[in-house]
């Protein structure tokens, strides 16, 4: 039996910019990195990469653009359910605030769809109403301010007058559209905004320079990225290693409350062998269940046995339960982004050793 189990590293690259051979220098920083590569290990590069060496940027006039272009240049708009961030939010109501021709209705829960709070944040210190409304006034146009509980159907928003309404939220925008629709005017989402720069419009943007975010990168370029990363890495060790780009990871902080995923997806691209959900057996309820009178060595190869002649699909099995039935690219997106980090360790690639082990690989 292998004494390690799942291993993780960052890899330490140099900072990339805008037309980088991205597969070339990955590639080179994996073979060089003094790892044994094996079948099934696991390369990811965080989406930042992708964005900024794609040139996926969007600066504040392209959104004023697009919002006029979909709104027919509305004289006010309704904003409802905006994430509150500095980083994610903040250019992109700017955008909005330069289109529109007089002024914006702002709708604001108490606590975004990711659970940051809209007052005294506990992280930033923000009082996000006044923050976005400065950005607003600072564009030169009026701003209105509606305060509720939360956004569902017992929001009133009949008194609100607006041409057009845009649903701000990234995960629950299309509950947000129904609810909305019931006003009888044009609604839009996020991803109509630039949506001709990326499939996600401008959900997953972030804050690159004060008139610039970085968008999303595009689908079609990160699985082309990936695709040749791992034929790099077969022809180069014969190894088949699966390849894919990750965002947020998608956990929660247990002191502020707030959800890590702000993007519209966790992974955007993936090489065939990441698809799918983890198959797996919950160790200790064989352990004190079907194998209670066992110990030791015996007790150790029954398990080995039941794992090797587990069913292929274990859905609704108790003895499954416990185990984590998401998406086997969210499971490893969460892991990458807690190693990566979001700061300053200089490691946006991580490499990952036998995630696809369990207790019986020898």
């Amino acid at each position: 039996m292998r004494t390690i189990g799942t291993a993780a590293f960052g890899l330490r690259c140099p900072i990339f910019k805008q037309g980088d051979n991205v597969e070339s220098i990955v590639s080179d920083i994996v073979l060089n990195a003094g790892i044994e590569i094996k079948d099934k290990d696991v390369l990811a590069i965080t989406e930042a990469v992708m964005g900024r060496t794609q040139g996926n940027y969007a600066t504040i006039d392209d959104i004023a653009d697009s919002v006029k272009s979909i709104t027919n240049d509305a004289e006010s708009i309704c904003i409802v359910n905006p994430i509150f961030s500095r980083n994610r939010f903040s250019m992109i109501l700017k955008g909005i605030a330069r289109a529109v021709g007089k002024k914006i209705v702002l709708v604001l829960p108490k606590i975004d769809e990711v659970g940051n709070v809209l007052k005294n944040h506990p992280f930033t210190g923000m009082n996000y109403d006044v923050f976005y409304s400065e950005i607003i006034t600072n564009e030169h146009k009026e701003i209105d301010i509606v305060y509720v509980d939360y956004i569902d159907e017992n929001m009133n928003l009949q008194n609100v007058h607006a041409d057009c309404f845009i649903a701000a939220d990234i995960h629950t925008r299309e509950n947000t559209k129904r609810l909305l629709s019931v006003i009888g005017k044009p609604v839009f989402d996020l991803t109509s905004i630039c949506h001709d720069k990326c499939e996600y419009g401008l959900l997953g943007s972030n804050k690159a320079t004060e008139e610039k975010v970085k968008l999303f990168p595009t689908k079609n370029y990160c699985q082309n990225i990936i695709n040749s990363i791992q034929k790099n890495i077969f022809e180069a060790t014969g190894k088949h290693i699966e390849v894919m780009i990750y965002g947020d990871g998608c956990f929660k902080d247990p002191v502020g409350g707030i959800w890590e995923f702000a993007d519209p997806v966790v992974s955007p691209a993936f090489t065939d062998g990441l698809q799918g959900i983890p198959n797996e057996v919950k160790l200790k309820y064989l352990a004190d269940n079907q194998f209670a009178d066992l110990s030791g060595e015996t007790l150790a190869d029954a398990i080995k046995q039941n794992i090797l002649s587990k069913e292929k699909n274990l859905v609704g099995n108790m003895v499954s339960q416990g185990t984590t039935p998401r998406q086997i690219t969210d499971l490893l997106g969460s892991l990458c982004d807690l190693i990566s980090g979001s700061g300053d360790k200089g490691t946006p690639v991580v490499y990952i050793q036998g995630y696809f082990d369990n207790y019986a690989t020898e």
